[in-house]
């Protein structure tokens, strides 16, 4: 295994070797922790400088959308700070100790030098539409107030502590139009992302802890409208001894602790925010011979995310020239022979694009949702050939792709980080993309004018996956009020709105869709939990030798649970329209996948059987052996015609 073959060798690197070859630091941010009381910030004014739309805004396929289902592109940027500035070694308090010689001192950079209406005004310019606002566990808890200096520029904001200031930003961007996704960038208030404390959600807390901070942020802001999204945590890594992973069950587990915040976000704080949740930013050591990676998003093809809301799921990336598909981004310790994405032609850039996380944007997928790129960038100062041809190669994949995307970093100290789309001086004059003589202008302006999918967006149909791998995944709210109906088994339930349609013969796998007819279930929370074959009709064994679970007349399934491979029981609820009194077809996959040729959903159990009836068909019963040396997992499935 990769993880303990990286283990032996990091027990023989020195701990400043290690963190030198682990990873070159991108430019991205840090975060802290500790606890103050809950409280909703004002609600946004609903002028808007940035165009009209009507938040919340949700999903449908590919792109996301406002209420009134209007496409919205996030057109934004990325305004750090809060996260963190320091780097870790010497003084907090000198400015050199931290990244790009910026004292951010725990709150958005530039308040001490350009008045927020100011800064707003120059944001519009730009012609973004949102921000991406990072902030550190840390930040929330801090009690002492910020410091005179950190907002000379804007002395109504004097006695804060940081949280009180990013809540004074969040209003005043938010009353000014933008669209605010809040940002989980750190734990502690540092700089990232290399071996800094900040690899992982649970790097010096618990799961737990960080999801109750993201339930309390997200009820900070649950009045404010535009505050339309929780960007769960920034470049999950690996740390010294260990990577995280996409599905393991463990306590590494990224793809299992974004599910567990991101239903709590939804059912605990605030139901109309988007989730974001970002690829897996690194694995194994960057040595050449040793294993190691970006993954990216390249897991959520075999293993997607469904959340209680099946229309707030937005995937993101990151992507920066001088990391690459395989290489950190080091240079010197730590460097590999791996190409960089600057390194790329255009071509293999564009495929590596595709292959790392905009597959997720094909339409008809268990995993398709949007893709936003919210961390990209370059220098103004840059003047290598390879860096500025990427970034020209990478604007032009966004512009034709009709991609979301934020940029990194938006404010920064003129002198200090060319990075910034904006840089103030001092005495808050402005410098950046918006003067003449900024190479990057040409790439940025095709970028924010390119042509896009542009008003309303029709509803197309939804596939989502259910993985009981390691646990429940019950994903309607309609059943978890009710409690639990198969305690001790491992349970999967579609989220409101969609029906099963497929199950896998082993693994634990489902597939949920509304094709065809939508939503199917009768109002109300009457359901029913079958066991037995008390429902099969005389005469109607669609399944010899098999046992049987079936749906009372009328009702469908809408989930299963297992108890480790055998089927357990079946979860039925009323259907809204008559029965077609059609009689249905079984369905065998026990030996062979048996799926629709349209290869609808995709494939929601890599390596199983499955099977899965028809997009007019839904599921009426499970079969499954009960023989001794059997597989007792599903082996049929009844699929009868929707009701009419």
């Amino acid at each position: 295994m990769p993880i303990v073959r990286s283990f032996r060798i990091v027990t023989y690197l020195t701990a400043p070797l290690l963190v030198l070859a682990l990873f070159g630091a991108a430019p991205a941010t840090a975060g802290p922790q500790s606890a103050q009381s809950a409280q909703s910030a004002a609600p946004a004014p609903a002028a808007s400088a940035t165009g009209a739309w009507q938040p919340p805004l949700s999903t449908r396929g590919r792109y996301i959308v406002d209420a009134a289902g209007n496409r919205f592109r996030l057109k934004a940027a990325n305004w750090d700070g809060a996260q963190g500035s320091w780097t870790g070694s010497g003084s907090i308090t000198d400015p050199a100790n931290h990244h790009a010689g910026q004292d951010s001192y725990g709150i958005p950079l530039g308040l001490d030098r350009a008045p927020l209406a100011q800064l707003l005004s120059d944001f519009q310019a730009l012609g973004i539409n949102s921000i991406r606002l990072p902030f550190s566990n840390e930040m929330i808890h801090a009690t002492t107030p910020v410091p005179d200096a950190a907002v000379t520029a804007n002395p109504q904001l004097r006695g804060k502590t940081p949280l009180e200031v990013y809540d004074a930003v969040v209003t005043a961007l938010t009353g000014a139009g933008f669209a605010v996704i809040l940002n989980n960038h750190t734990n502690t208030s540092r700089w990232c992302c290399g071996v800094d404390g900040n690899e992982r959600w649970n790097s010096g807390q618990s799961t737990q802890q960080w999801a109750d901070d993201w339930v309390f942020m997200a009820r900070r802001y649950a009045a404010n409208s535009r505050v339309v999204g929780a960007d769960l945590y920034n470049e999950v890594r690996r740390d010294v001894l260990d990577d995280p992973n996409w599905g393991l069950g463990d306590g590494h587990d990224w793809y299992a602790a974004a599910q567990f915040a991101a239903d709590r976000i939804l059912t605990e704080a605030n139901p109309n925010l988007l989730i974001v949740i970002e690829g897996i930013n690194w694995t194994g050591l960057p040595v050449d011979g040793l294993p190691h990676g970006r993954p990216v998003l390249t897991p959520v093809r075999t293993l997607s995310n469904t959340l209680v809301d099946a229309h707030k799921l937005v995937y993101s990336a990151h992507f920066y020239g001088y990391t690459g598909p395989r290489h950190s981004g080091a240079t010197g310790i730590g460097e590999t022979s791996d190409p960089r994405y600057q390194d790329l032609t255009r071509d293999e850039l564009y495929q590596a694009l595709a292959d790392e996380a905009f597959f997720v944007t094909t339409e008809g997928r268990h995993y398709t949702a949007p893709v936003w790129v919210s961390e990209f960038g370059i220098g103004a100062n840059e003047t290598g050939t390879a860096a500025r041809t990427w970034f020209g190669n990478i604007t032009d994949y966004f512009a034709d792709h009709d991609t979301d995307f934020a940029y990194w970093p938006l404010v920064g100290w003129e002198g200090h980080d060319d990075w910034a789309l904006l840089r103030y001086d001092t005495a808050g004059h402005r410098s950046g993309i918006l003067d003449t003589g900024d190479w990057r202008a040409t790439a940025w302006d095709h970028l924010m004018t390119s042509p896009g999918l542009t008003g309303y967006v029709e509803p197309g149909t939804t596939w989502r996956m259910l993985a009981t791998d390691h646990g429940d995944q019950v994903e309607s709210l309609r059943v978890r009020a009710g409690g639990d109906w198969d305690s001790g088994a491992y349970k999967a339930v579609c989220p409101d709105g969609l029906r099963l349609i497929g199950l896998a013969h082993s693994g634990g796998r489902g597939l949920c869709t509304d094709a065809t007819a939508g939503d199917l279930r009768a109002p109300g929370d009457a359901r029913t939990v079958v066991t037995d074959e008390r429902y099969v009709p005389a005469g109607g064994d669609w399944a010899s030798g098999y046992t049987k679970l079936q749906c009372p007349a009328g009702q469908f399934v809408i989930g299963y649970s297992r108890r480790g491979e055998r089927v357990s029981a079946a979860l039925c609820a009323p259907s809204a329209r008559a029965a077609s009194g059609i009689g249905g077809r079984t369905v065998w996959f026990d030996r062979s996948d048996n799926r629709p040729a349209d290869g609808a959903g995709d494939d929601f159990a890599y390596g199983a059987y499955k099977g899965q009836c028809a997009a007019g068909e839904d599921i009426a019963g499970i079969a499954f052996t009960t023989r001794v040396g059997s597989a007792q997992g599903p082996a049929a499935v009844l699929c009868v015609p929707l009701p009419s």
